[in-house]
């Protein structure tokens, strides 16, 4: 999958995208829902032999506009950018969300991005996404410019769960930093990951017997401080593993990390990416008396992990 972040007058479109089936939104997690609007998009392209592209802005627009908000990402550009490429996207457009796209009408945006740049030809959205000045870019009007400038529009419903939960990342947080994920995958359709390099910690882990990755956290939203069952991917393969999220009040920690231990391991990770699914959420982070409690609580965590991921579906 290719990934445009410049579109300008000096930077057009690649030619072989023009006339493509367009998806737009933040996608922020690109749970079902999002699915289903890049799902509608692929069907048009396939059926008419286009291309598909996915328009989508980077950073999120809540960082411009409440930029003292704590991290909430589910999915920061990288991981955001692999689950396009693993739903047949052939491009991504990402445009830089800043105050002067901000202030760029809806009919600039339209006439400068969905004609001029890409000429599309199909495009899909959800049926509440807002985008131009002041939020005036409603699919009612998306709908009404479209039949002038010559492309078709579809405004996808909210989508629901079989339960009847709304598929919104909203949602999903809110599972998430309620210690739920099991209920966040059910909407995402797939295990929340945090995907991060591993740096260089204190080496506490090695030295009680059970060493850790220490996974930087960047944007991603924080869940539930505590113990949870994970899986863990690294250079192609797949551990069953524990981590642990929180402050470490054990040793007086006053930062969040997140501390990943892999089963049956052993290897030189530094410096190295990682992508964690949080599988099931075991326990709240507590303060333990010393070192030996700590070990022996860590110990019957990886007991449970083990029977819980063994049973866990993909």
């Amino acid at each position: 999958m290719r990934v445009i972040r410049h579109l300008s007058a000096r930077h057009p479109a690649p030619g072989d995208l023009k006339g493509a089936a367009v998806a737009i939104g933040n996608f922020d997690g690109v749970h079902l829902g999002h699915k289903a609007v890049i799902d509608r998009a692929r069907s048009y392209a396939e059926a008419h032999g286009l291309p598909l592209v996915v328009l989508t802005f980077e950073p999120h627009p809540r960082r411009l506009f409440q930029p003292d908000l704590p991290p909430f990402r589910l999915t920061p550009l990288r991981p955001k950018l692999v689950r396009f490429a693993q739903l047949g996207v052939d491009a991504s457009l990402v445009l830089r969300f800043d105050r002067t796209l901000a202030a760029t009408t809806a009919d600039a945006f339209v006439d400068r991005y969905l004609v001029e740049s890409l000429g599309a030809r199909y495009v899909a959205i959800g049926e509440n996404f807002r985008f131009g000045r002041g939020r005036a870019g409603t699919a009612s009007y998306l709908q009404a410019r479209a039949a002038a400038a010559g492309f078709l529009v579809e405004a996808v419903p909210p989508q629901l769960s079989p339960e009847g939960e709304p598929y919104a990342s909203t949602r999903i947080r809110e599972h998430l930093e309620a210690g739920r994920p099991e209920a966040a995958a059910a909407l995402l359709g797939r295990w929340f990951s945090i995907d991060g390099r591993i740096e260089r910690g204190d080496q506490r882990g090695r030295q009680i017997g059970f060493p850790t990755a220490n996974v930087a956290l960047g944007s991603f939203l924080r869940p539930l401080r505590g113990g949870y069952a994970v899986f863990a991917e690294l250079g192609g393969r797949r551990y069953q593993a524990i981590a642990n999220l929180g402050l470490r009040p054990t040793f007086g920690g006053l930062a969040d990390r997140f501390e990943v231990h892999l089963f049956d391991f052993a290897g030189d990770i530094y410096s190295k990416r990682l992508c964690v699914d949080l599988v099931a959420y075991l326990r709240p982070e507590k303060k333990f008396s010393g070192l030996d409690e700590l070990k022996a609580q860590i110990a019957a965590d990886s007991i449970t992990t083990r029977r819980i991921l063994s049973a866990a579906q993909p």
